[in-house]
């Protein structure tokens, strides 16, 4: 009873900490491309601005994945 219950809790914190870890990495990886986003706007010519628009390919869906880590945080603090 005992070593199923351990094995349990240890397998529960492992897989937290690495949901957070992914979690953490996609906000990394979200605010990197968010700069280079910033920084291709201000310039100019044609492959810049290409660069540009190839980048909303990451931005949006790790915009949508940010926004849930937020409200599920939010969700964790609040209860």
């Amino acid at each position: 009873m005992i070593s199923t219950v351990t094995t349990s809790t240890v397998s529960t914190i492992t897989t937290v900490a690495l949901a957070s870890s992914v979690a953490l990495i996609g906000i990394f990886v979200f605010f990197a491309l968010l700069l280079q986003k910033e920084v291709t706007t201000t310039a100019t010519g044609d492959r810049v601005k290409r660069l540009g628009k190839a980048l909303n390919v990451g931005l949006i869906p790790l915009s949508i994945a940010f926004i849930i880590v937020v409200i599920t945080k939010v969700i964790e603090i609040l209860h």
